[in-house]
C-alpha cells in the first residue's frame, strides 16, 4: 500500500484537533530527544518543535511518499518502520498519532518499549477507536458481496485494544498511565465527504487491491451506502461522529 499525503490532508483540521489534545496531556518540560514515532507528511512534527525548541526532534515514517512530503515541508524526516525501532537513551518523549492501528502486534511493542525507555520518560499515542463505525462496517459489508468477496482484507476492531487493556498492561510494565476516550462530532462539507474522509486513509487496503476502473465502481457502490447513514444536512453540511483512544504512559523515575 501507498499513501497518498495529498488524500489524508483532506479535511486537516478535523485529523490534527486529537494531536494537539494528546500533546496537552504530556507533561515533560526539558526533554532531550523527541520522537515523532510515524510522523507522516510532517504537518505537525512542527508543534512538537515548538513546544520544546531545545529539543532533538527525530521524526520516522515508513511511507516514502509521507517522508517526501515531510522533507518539502522542512522535517528532516527519515523512513523507517516503526516494527524496527527501540528507544534511545535520551528518548524523553515519544509521540505516535494515529499510528499503530495500522501495525498488528503493537501491544507488545508497547510494552517492550516503555521497558526500554530512560527514567521519568513519556510515551503518548492516540489510535482510531471507531472500526465497529457505521462507515467502516460499510466497507467490510460491500468486500462481503460476491463481486469483491476474497480480494481484500480490511481492519475490523481487533485493530486495537479497548483503553483499559493497553492501561492495565503498562501498568504492569511499570509506568503511570493515563488513558481515555473522545468522539469527536466533525462537520464535513463537499460531495461524500464520509467517503473522501475514508479513502485517505481506511480505503488505502482497497485502492491498493484493485485497478483503475474497479475503484471508480466500489465508491460508486459505498457511496450511495454512506449517503444513507450520513445523510447532508440542510446546510449541505454532513455529521461525522468518530471515536479516538489516547493513552499516555510515563516511566518510574
Amino acid at each position: 500500500m501507498t499513501w497518498d499525503p495529498t488524500a489524508y490532508l483532506t479535511f486537516d483540521d478535523h485529523r490534527s484537533r486529537p494531536f494537539h489534545d494528546l500533546l496537552a496531556r504530556i507533561g515533560a518540560r526539558n526533554p532531550r530527544r523527541v520522537v515523532d514515532l510515524g510522523c507522516g507528511p510532517g504537518h505537525l512534527t512542527g508543534l512538537l518543535s515548538a513546544r520544546w525548541p531545545d529539543a532533538e526532534i527525530d521524526a520516522f515514517d515508513s511511507s516514502p511518499e509521507m517522508v517526501a512530503d515531510a522533507r518539502a515541508r522542512g522535517v528532516p524526516a527519515r523512513q523507517a518502520d516503526v516494527r524496527d525501532w527501540h528507544p534511545g537513551e535520551r528518548d524523553d518523549v515519544v509521540v505516535t498519532n494515529a499510528v499503530l492501528q495500522w501495525v498488528p502486534g503493537h501491544p507488545r511493542l508497547l510494552v517492550d518499549w516503555i521497558g526500554e525507555m530512560p527514567a521519568g520518560g513519556w510515551f503518548a499515542m492516540q489510535v482510531p477507536g471507531n472500526f465497529d463505525a457505521p462507515s467502516h462496517v460499510l466497507v467490510r459489508e460491500l468486500l462481503a458481496e460476491p463481486a469483491w468477496r476474497g480480494r481484500v482484507e480490511v481492519r475490523d476492531a481487533l485493530a486495537v485494544e479497548t483503553p483499559t487493556t493497553y492501561a492495565d498492561s503498562l501498568i504492569a510494565a511499570g509506568a503511570e498511565v493515563d488513558a481515555w476516550e473522545t468522539t469527536y462530532l466533525h462537520r464535513l462539507t463537499g460531495e461524500d465527504p464520509v467517503l473522501t474522509w475514508i479513502t485517505g486513509t481506511a480505503l488505502r487496503p482497497v485502492r491498493a487491491a484493485l485497478d483503475d476502473a474497479e475503484w471508480d465502481r466500489f465508491r460508486a457502490e459505498l457511496a450511495p451506502r454512506l449517503r444513507e447513514v450520513y445523510p447532508a444536512g440542510e446546510d449541505g453540511s454532513t455529521w461525522l461522529p468518530f471515536r479516538r483512544l489516547f493513552m499516555i504512559a510515563r516511566t518510574a523515575g
